[in-house]
């Protein structure tokens, strides 16, 4: 069955302006793909575990093959759900704002849960590989200003280059995207209207 799972990373609702390149990428993927299921979870609502002290052990002791003690199992086992959550679907749909040139950090804590040997990410004696290959991604990126190539700040756009890194770590590299860049800067609306046009065209083939 067609399964995607739209994450929403921004907690402004109808006034983010990345939520509304997303929405506008999962209702067109909706209509080629009738009956498809649509799966949201909005970071920013969800009861995310923290990564902390026995989930870190677990983590350590899987990697070093020990045995984990009776609360490190039971906070793995909340780690493992957010795992077999995401893993189970083939297509995802992300809205991302920029936060301080980076991605909100719920987006990273969760990243955080599902990076995890053995689930996600593989190694050999080539090194890492990913455990997820054959999904694909869209990504609604929004930012206030600009960063595109040759712009003085072009590097300091660590949002859509530690997601797709992030992404290709667990083996999902078919990444598509939309950007509405420039959203503090005259020409805002323009740009983000070229940007759902955009989304609608990508979800069409996806």
């Amino acid at each position: 069955m067609n399964r995607l799972l739209y994450i929403k990373a921004s907690p402004r609702g109808s006034r983010s302006h990345s939520v509304a390149v997303a929405d506008a990428f999962v209702e067109q993927w909706k209509a080629v793909n009738p009956g498809a299921e649509v799966a949201v979870r909005n970071l920013f609502e969800m009861d995310l575990p923290p990564f902390d002290g026995d989930r870190i052990m677990a983590k350590y002791n899987i990697m070093h093959g020990r045995s984990h003690s009776l609360d490190e199992k039971r906070a793995w086992t909340e780690v493992e759900a957010v795992i077999e959550d995401f893993a189970s679907f083939h297509r995802y749909a992300f809205a991302v704002p920029m936060w301080n040139f980076g991605v909100p950090y719920r987006l990273k804590q969760y990243f955080d849960i599902i990076v995890q040997p053995g689930y996600t990410v593989g190694m050999n004696e080539k090194g890492y590989f990913g455990m997820l290959e054959g999904k694909k991604a869209f990504v609604a990126y929004a930012s206030g200003g600009t960063y595109a190539e040759g712009n003085p700040v072009e590097t300091w756009d660590y949002q859509s280059t530690w997601l797709r890194m992030i992404l290709g770590f667990i083996g999902i590299t078919d990444v598509v995207w939309a950007e509405a860049r420039g959203m503090l800067l005259d020409g805002r609306e323009s740009r983000r209207s070229d940007a759902v046009v955009r989304a609608a065209e990508l979800a069409r083939g996806f």
